[in-house]
């Protein structure tokens, strides 16, 4: 399998940032870490290698990168005004650094985002504010309402607002958006003892009432929330 590691100094974050690329073509996916976790979490729990098979086929191409959530959403060090701010910057670096290197070396017409837990979260949250980059996305476990999660402590404002997909979406009327977000896919996968399954549940009735294209499939099964159960989803949506 090629993989490929990548460092460069990010603009928009004022750091380092890191990635590792697995695979040579297919279509291409940014992947995101679970709540704090590193560039290189996919391959350590075994999730890349159980899309070894289509990654060496040239099927699908996987993007690294690596989380900031320690600088943003848990940074108990700073006030929430500047944890929010910390997380607009890294959707910009997502949008505006990792999204053009990706379309430098890969021009599938398919570009997607993924992830599992918290990074479901930030597949969803890429996915749905730029719908003109990415044509869809798989959340494994998302979790969505950061509000009841405590990461704020009350604190509200656009940014927040715009980082809340269980928020904006209900409230998104604008055409440019909903008549791309219409032609995208979206899925999310959950399990019947998962404990994100509520919020995936309630994001998918958002979606719908806006008319949104959402594929929700709740696992049996016992699927809970851990990588054995994420393993298997990435098989089959993948």
């Amino acid at each position: 399998m090629k993989r490929d590691y990548h460092k460069w100094f990010s603009g928009e974050l004022r750091r380092d940032m890191e990635l590792l690329v697995f695979g040579h073509d297919g279509v291409p996916a940014v992947v995101f870490p679970t709540s704090q976790a590193r560039f290189y979490e996919f391959e350590d729990r075994g999730m890349v290698a159980a899309v070894a098979d289509k990654i060496d086929a040239g099927k699908l191409q996987l993007f690294c990168v690596d989380s900031l959530d320690a600088e943003s959403w848990y940074n108990r060090g700073v006030g929430a005004d500047w944890r929010i701010a910390r997380q607009a910057q890294y959707d910009r670096y997502i949008v505006h650094e990792v999204a053009p290197f990706v379309r430098w070396l890969n021009q599938n017409p398919y570009f997607i985002t993924m992830g599992c837990s918290f990074g479901g979260f930030h597949a969803v949250n890429s996915a749905f504010k730029h719908p003109d980059v990415f044509s869809g996305c798989l959340s494994m476990s998302g979790a969505f309402d950061l509000k009841k999660l405590g990461f704020l402590h009350g604190y509200y404002d656009s940014d927040v607002y715009y980082n809340q997909p269980l928020d904006y979406i209900p409230g998104l009327n604008d055409p440019w958006f909903l008549d791309r977000m219409r032609n995208n896919k979206y899925v999310l996968a959950t399990g019947v003892h998962d404990q994100c399954w509520n919020d995936n549940e309630r994001l998918a009735s958002a979606m719908r009432h806006k008319g949104l294209p959402v594929q929700l499939d709740v696992w049996g099964d016992g699927t809970g929330h851990d990588w054995p159960w994420w393993q298997r989803m990435v098989q089959v949506y993948l």
